[in-house]
This record gives C-alpha cells, sequence and structure tokens, in this order.
C-alpha cells in the first residue's frame, strides 16, 4: 500500500466515524449563577439521556442542547458523580438515535481515535489521533481520581469535555474530560466500571461508595514481608481519619496495608477502587504489616457522604 492509498483508508474510517457520531453529539450552553459555560455531550439512550462530564453541569440552573441537524432540546440534570467526572442529562424532548456504547477495555496504544465535541464554541469539530498512553490517573476537584483514563494526542480544547472519544468502528469508548497540556488529551474511559456509574446515575441520580478513612503513600516492603505477599510494595497508612471505619477496626499511622478484601493493595487509588456500593457496612478484613508481623483487623467500611 502506498502512502496516497493508506491516507485514503485513513480518511475515509475518520469521515466515517464522523458521519455517524456527529449527528448524536450535542453542544451544550450551560446557565449557572455565575455565567454561562460551553460543553459537549452525547445521545446515550433511546429515551433522550445524554452523558456529559461533571464538571461542565456543576452548578446548573438550566442546559440546552443543540445538534447538527437544528434540534435544540432543554435538558435536566439527572444525576452528577464529580468521583468520576461523569454526569447524566435528560432531555424533554425528541433527541437524535443513541450512540453505541464499545469497551476502552479493549483499547490498545497506537490505536486510531477520534474526538468529537463541541471545543471554543465550534459545534461539530473533529479531531483524530491515536491512543498516547492507557491507565493513567485523572485527579478531580473532589480529591479522589478516575482510574484507567485514556491519554490522546487528538486536539482537546475547552468546550470539548463531555464529549466523545470514538474508535474507527464509531463506539463511543470515553469521554473527553481535560486538556493536560499541549498534545495531550484525556478521556474518561467507558467500560464495566463507568457503565455502572451510569446506570446509578440514571436510575439513582446518585453513585453510591464505601469510605473506609484513609491516606497513605505506595512504600517498598522488607524483602521478607515482599516474598510472603507476593509484592514489593504496599500501601503505608500516613492518616486515620477520626470516627471513621479504619479507626474502628484499630488502623494506626504507620501501618502498612498489604491486602484489602482478599486484594492486594500497594496505592491509595487501589483502595479507592474497592470502595464500591457493595463494601458500605459489609465486614471487610484488612492485612497490615506492624511492628514486624502481619496483622488482621476487621472493618465496617460506611457511606460515603
Amino acid at each position: 500500500m502506498d502512502d496516497d492509498e493508506a491516507l485514503d483508508a485513513y480518511s475515509r474510517t475518520v469521515s466515517g466515524v464522523a458521519a455517524a457520531v456527529l449527528p448524536s453529539v450535542a453542544s451544550l450552553t450551560v446557565a449557572t449563577s455565575r455565567g454561562t459555560g460551553a460543553g459537549s455531550a452525547s445521545v446515550i439512550t433511546s429515551e433522550g439521556h445524554l452523558l456529559t462530564s461533571a464538571h461542565v453541569v456543576t452548578g446548573a440552573r438550566s442546559v440546552e442542547a443543540a445538534f447538527l441537524d437544528g434540534t435544540v432540546v432543554r435538558a435536566d440534570v439527572v444525576g452528577t458523580d464529580p468521583l468520576s467526572d461523569l454526569a447524566v442529562l435528560h432531555a424533554r424532548d425528541d433527541v437524535p438515535a443513541p450512540l453505541p456504547l464499545g469497551d476502552a477495555a479493549g483499547l490498545r496504544v497506537g490505536q486510531l481515535v477520534i474526538a468529537l465535541g463541541n471545543p471554543l464554541g465550534l459545534a461539530g469539530s473533529v479531531t483524530a489521533g491515536i491512543v498516547s498512553a492507557l491507565g493513567r490517573s485523572l485527579p478531580t476537584a473532589s480529591g479522589r481520581v478516575v482510574d484507567e483514563v485514556i491519554q490522546t494526542d487528538a486536539a482537546l480544547n475547552p468546550g470539548n469535555s463531555g464529549g466523545v472519544l470514538a474508535d474507527g468502528a464509531g463506539r463511543m469508548v470515553g469521554v473527553n474530560t481535560a486538556l493536560a497540556g499541549i498534545g495531550v488529551g484525556l478521556a474518561v474511559p467507558v467500560n464495566a466500571s463507568t457503565r455502572h456509574i451510569v446506570d446509578a446515575l440514571m436510575h439513582h441520580g446518585r453513585v453510591r461508595r464505601a469510605w473506609l478513612g484513609i491516606a497513605g503513600t505506595q512504600v517498598t516492603l522488607a524483602p521478607e514481608v515482599a516474598a510472603r505477599m507476593g509484592s514489593r510494595t504496599g500501601l503505608q497508612v500516613v492518616e486515620v481519619s477520626p470516627g471513621s471505619a479504619a479507626a474502628v477496626a484499630g488502623l494506626r499511622r504507620g501501618d502498612i496495608v498489604v491486602s484489602l478484601d482478599g486484594n492486594r493493595v500497594v496505592t491509595a487509588t487501589a483502595v479507592q477502587r474497592l470502595m464500591v456500593e457493595d463494601a458500605i457496612d459489609r465486614r471487610i478484613e484488612i492485612t497490615v504489616w506492624r511492628n514486624g508481623a502481619l496483622v488482621d483487623v476487621l472493618a465496617w467500611p460506611r457511606e460515603l457522604t
């Protein structure tokens, strides 16, 4: 295949995705007490639900969604989850057909992806690039982080947030959420975890999570502990919130957490990932390295409020 043929194939893929996806991507106008902002969203159900970024609709008094075919509808915020930076809206009138959802778990570094949205108020914009990296972490305004974030070199600008990151088959594999720097864009993945979050927002308006009450940092384990645990690192507790489930269970500053509920733990993000709705008020066994010995403690995480 020569260069012209390769370019034609690339162009056909990108233009095909644009033609299929853009009709279901909305430009959002969001009115808040501080003024008017903009963002993007996409139709994800035939009942008129739209998916966007939580920070796009924070403090929204009204939301208007405009589509390329001229359709303009008011939309209500059904639920937001700042911890994943996702939000679900519901249109008050008919909207275009929903987009097919893909699975970011199947993405590979170097794979073609296309970003579609409303950057800088320019509706219907399309940029293309590759998956630059996988498994990035994105800090949110809540102080928590979003895991498994997709990094792409597809150009993203203010207003792209909430828009679609699609694969070459036109499936939505991410929600564009931030511009990390020149040539670096990030997207919250569409995968099993985020589908659960979106479903909870659609049906309940919020996502329930458990809270253990520790802050920690990753440390290297002593060789004998690493050999027993099958990991060279653990999570050293640097703070225990007073009155939290961790405090009641007897966790102490300086403890090194190596296992939580049967799962190896090496980072605070790993703990966060395990603090899901199922863990609320359920007995959780935590194994820590303390004073030269492995110690098991029991905790009952509470709901994060």
